[in-house]
Formats: structure tokens, C-alpha cells, sequence
């Protein structure tokens, strides 16, 4: 994917509105990091703007100056810029995901939208999502998005919705509704089983958007945030006591939790937030975090490496077929090229 910008920005797919109310408000840029997690969130704020008052992160319209931390046998990584934002915190990418088709789709939070980009890196189009989170490829070959991911959720309850990522005119379709507490991550099994991530726990849902009460009750689990799954176990990170916890459970067994790791900021003795994450093909877990680290685990022996030091993340996707490329969203808003070391 190059770095050329699109030559109509604002070039939607033509589709109906899936709760936009909002969708022209720019002004509640700060909504989703406040709210629910305000605590939490604030005390990592300050370690960040602390960061920022040493010169660790980049001007708002800088290029990333990524740097990898001197740990013991964590390869630097090298990054560059994928696709830049028109208008910085404005475009911020809080989820990328890939289609089957191998365009990237990019959840534009404050712009209220999933827009395509083709393996040029140019803009193909836009489905409006009212503040979208995760957006996964399902078994059936649909897009799955959350939607609602925000506080205020509590009062416009979010969910899932589904479409057609290769139809001409994307028709979404709501699969799951009515959660108030800030749906953020989803993550599919290999049955088809559709988890997601809220801020007061993971929910199992069948196939038909039924969420299954009894297992989401014991997979209780404050400050949720991002997910995945391999092998019938699920990695999920979490920001509530501590910040900054990676932990892990059978899907059989929710109850069962075994912690990662607790991956701290850059400020010594300050906790980091740690956002969205993956997990390759090889069990290793890449996650990405408010104050710009983009930390590996090996989750068999619980050892933690930082890979990558930018600006702050959202979230991390492998490019198809090409395994050492990974993709991750920034709060600023580019979406930017990891490359690993090979």
C-alpha cells in the first residue's frame, strides 16, 4: 500500500446512515478517552504529556520518529507512513482491519465512518458507522464493526454491525445491539463465534447476535479493550487495576485467567494503556499502546519486548501474505507500516 492521498477524501459509498446522529459532530474529539475510563485513562494522559514535555512524541503534524527500545533480543522494527490524515486527531484510526479482497478498512472515530483503502493506498469509499471500533472479516466473508465506541453508549447503546465490503452500495446490517458499556474489541473463533470487548467484559454471542448470557457473566472483567484468539484461547488487554495488563483464558473456561504481562509507559513507575492487539500464526501477540510502543509477548513464557517506540496507538493488523508488514492506527490519524525484522 503506498502513501498517496486520495483525490476525493470525502468520496462515501453510497449507503444509508447506520446511526449517525452524531456523524457531522466533530466536537466531542476527546468523548472516547474520557467517560467510562476517565480514572484510568487520565492518570496514562499525563504520563504521555509528560512524555511529550521531553520531546519523546512527535509534533502533531510531524512524521513518526519511531525509534525501537535496547531490549535484550527484541529486534528493532522500521516503520513508515502508509496512509497520512487530512486533519490530525480529526482522522484519528482507531481500528484497521483487511476485507477478503485485501483493501484495508479503517475505523475513522471522530469522522463517524469505515473507509476502504485500496492496495495503492487510495480511498475507495466510506460506510458511515456512528463512532466505529474493531472492524473484523467474518467467516461468511462480511465486515463485522463495532459500533458505539464511546461513553456515550451508555446512552446510545452500541453493538455489531455487519456488510458486503465487495458490494457496490454496502447495505449494514445490525447484529448485535444495546450495549452500554463501550463495546471496543471483537474477534471471531474458528467456529464462527463472535466475542467482543466491552469495558465491563467479554461477550460471546451465537450466530445469530444472541449474546450468551451465562458465559459473558463469568468473563466479567473490567476495562476490556482490545482482543484476539487462537486455539479456543482468548488474549485480551485490559486498563482498570492495573493499566496495562495483557491476560489470557480458554474459551471454555473464562474464569480461568493467566496475566501476560503488565506492560508499563515510558514514565518510570507510570503503567502504560494498552489498546487493540493481534496475534500472528506463530502464538506471538503484538500490542499497541497509549504511549506509542508497539510491545511483542510470547505468551507460552510470558516474556515482553518493545518492538517499536512512535507516536500513541490504537490498534494492529497483519497485512495478508505478508506476515512481517503489520498496519497500526494512530490517534493522530495515520495509519502507519511496521516492518519487522526478518
Amino acid at each position: 500500500m503506498g502513501i498517496r492521498r486520495p483525490r476525493h477524501p470525502s468520496g462515501r459509498v453510497g449507503v444509508p446512515a447506520v446511526r449517525v446522529g452524531m456523524a457531522a459532530r466533530v466536537g466531542p474529539v476527546l468523548t472516547k478517552r474520557v467517560g467510562l475510563t476517565l480514572t484510568t485513562r487520565v492518570t496514562s494522559v499525563l504520563a504521555v504529556l509528560a512524555a511529550c514535555v521531553c520531546g519523546a512524541l512527535p509534533a502533531a503534524n510531524a512524521e513518526p520518529a519511531a525509534r525501537a527500545d535496547a531490549v535484550a533480543g527484541c529486534v528493532p522494527a522500521r516503520v513508515e507512513t502508509a496512509l497520512p490524515a487530512d486533519i490530525p486527531i480529526v482522522d484519528w484510526s482507531e481500528n484497521v482491519g483487511f476485507d477478503a479482497a485485501g483493501d484495508l478498512w479503517v475505523s475513522r472515530l471522530y469522522r463517524n465512518e469505515v473507509r476502504r483503502y485500496d492496495r495503492t493506498g487510495a480511498s475507495t469509499g466510506a460506510v458511515p458507522v456512528e463512532f466505529p471500533g474493531a472492524v473484523r472479516l467474518g467467516p461468511d466473508g462480511l465486515l463485522y464493526v463495532v459500533y458505539g465506541d464511546a461513553p456515550t453508549s451508555a446512552l446510545r447503546p452500541g453493538g455489531i454491525l455487519r456488510f458486503d465490503p465487495a458490494a457496490a452500495q454496502p447495505h449494514p446490517e445490525v447484529v448485535v445491539s444495546g450495549l452500554t458499556t463501550m463495546p471496543n474489541g471483537a474477534a471471531f473463533d474458528t467456529d464462527g463465534t463472535l466475542y467482543i470487548a466491552t469495558n465491563t467484559g467479554v461477550l460471546r454471542t451465537t450466530r445469530d447476535g444472541v449474546i450468551d448470557r451465562d458465559w459473558s457473566a463469568r468473563a466479567a472483567i473490567p476495562g476490556a479493550n482490545g482482543i484476539a484468539i487462537r486455539d479456543h484461547t482468548v488474549y485480551l488487554t485490559t486498563n482498570a487495576a492495573p493499566l496495562g495488563r495483557v491476560l489470557s483464558f480458554p474459551t471454555a473456561a473464562p474464569d480461568q485467567r493467566t496475566i501476560l504481562a503488565d506492560i508499563p509507559s515510558r514514565i518510570p513507575g507510570v503503567p502504560d494503556f494498552t489498546d487493540d492487539l493481534i496475534i500472528d500464526d506463530s502464538g506471538t501477540l503484538y500490542v499497541a499502546t497509549l504511549s506509542g510502543t508497539l510491545t511483542r509477548i510470547d505468551p507460552t513464557i510470558h516474556t515482553t519486548c518493545t518492538i517499536l517506540t512512535t507516536e500513541p496507538l490504537t490498534s494492529v493488523a497483519a497485512t495478508p501474505g505478508h506476515p512481517s508488514d503489520l498496519l497500526v492506527g494512530t490517534e493522530r490519524g495515520p495509519v502507519l507500516r511496521v516492518i519487522l525484522a526478518s
